[in-house]
């Protein structure tokens, strides 16, 4: 099982979508049984709250519904129970390194490390922004999620062939 965590500041707008897109993208791949996802935030402001109304929205116009997630934050033993733990940003980034034991760090990725080459780096949070915002977010989620899923089943097959 490869287990991979998403996390953005507050857990209500990138990694809650993040969390979501890379679901649908490991459901349609028939890769559930071998492949979790869950989602956090690096602050504790919104525990327990569902995702941005704006994310929820756009998810929901791609066919991809958020309502049943809820903010939580991240968790020492998380680096130990996920392969990935995932930052949407530079910031994140590290203030997960500030807080994962030593031996873990390799286990810490920026998220736009992910994205095909061309495509723009940078996860803008578009919590202060319009719909637009989340709208534009939402692509480069998708193509960061093709490309993390790419990686994970590339190393699964490199595994496999040992």
């Amino acid at each position: 099982m490869t287990k991979v965590l998403f996390v953005c500041l507050g857990n209500i707008c990138r990694s809650p979508t993040a969390e979501g897109v890379f679901h649908e993208l490991v459901r349609r791949r028939g890769l559930e049984n071998v492949i979790r996802m869950d989602s956090a935030g690096t602050s504790g402001w919104h525990i327990g709250a569902p995702p941005d109304t704006r994310a929820r929205a756009e998810a929901k116009r791609r066919g991809i519904d958020l309502d049943h997630l809820r903010s939580r934050k991240v968790e020492p033993g998380d680096f130990e129970r996920f392969d990935y733990v995932v930052a949407m940003d530079e910031s994140n980034l590290e203030d997960l390194r500030e807080i994962c034991p030593k031996p873990l760090l390799e286990r810490i990725h920026l998220f736009t490390d992910f994205a095909p080459k061309g495509v723009p780096t940078g996860d803008p949070d578009p919590y202060y922004g319009g719909s637009d915002g989340f709208a534009k977010v939402f692509d480069l989620i998708t193509q960061c999620s093709e490309g993390l899923l790419a990686r994970i089943i590339e190393e699964r097959h490199k595994d496999d062939a040992r």
